[in-house]
């Protein structure tokens, strides 16, 4: 099996819609003060300075959801687009939940062109576990040989050093 050419960006943008939303792989179309404003106050990147939320923008497959221009949704995916991809930052911004949405969000993620046949997804989820388990996401099967690295307070090293 030849591998696959990769293209920067991983391919050419995808965009749909369904009703008043769209959802597109345009990283041109993210609004980084949605996002950062998001993450930045969310339990799990709490603090987390605007240069980080940018450098990783520009490191990952990025999908956003719309209503008209304004961004109400986004989730990220980092992938060597061989094996392995892990799902990060999700998120629909509450005013707009319950619209399924994310659900959306996360289908679009499992069927993007650059993402297909691996190995192995991962994500790490404490609210969300439902959404997740309705795509085929299950705890891990033995824990005990997952490892991490993992500095709560990273972010705190920032402070005064990046604006």
């Amino acid at each position: 099996m030849k591998p696959r050419p990769m293209v920067q960006g991983a391919g050419e943008t995808i965009e749909e819609r369904r009703g008043e939303f769209s959802l597109s792989t345009d990283r041109g179309r993210l609004d980084l003060d949605v996002i950062h404003g998001f993450l930045t106050a969310c339990y799990w990147a709490k603090g987390i300075p605007r240069e980080v939320v940018a450098r990783s923008i520009q490191n990952s497959l990025c999908f956003g959801v719309y209503k008209q221009a304004q961004q109400v949704g986004f989730a990220r995916v980092i992938s060597d687009y061989a094996t392995f991809a892990y799902i990060g930052d999700v998120f629909v911004l509450e005013a707009y939940r319950g619209h399924g949405l994310g659900q959306w969000m996360m289908e679009a993620i499992m069927k993007h062109p650059q993402l297909q046949n691996l190995r192995r997804w991962s994500l790490v989820t404490r609210d969300a576990h439902s959404l997740y388990l309705q795509l085929g996401f299950t705890p891990l099967k033995k824990p005990e040989n997952y490892m991490e690295l993992h500095n709560p307070n990273v972010y705190q090293s920032f402070a005064g050093e990046v604006k």
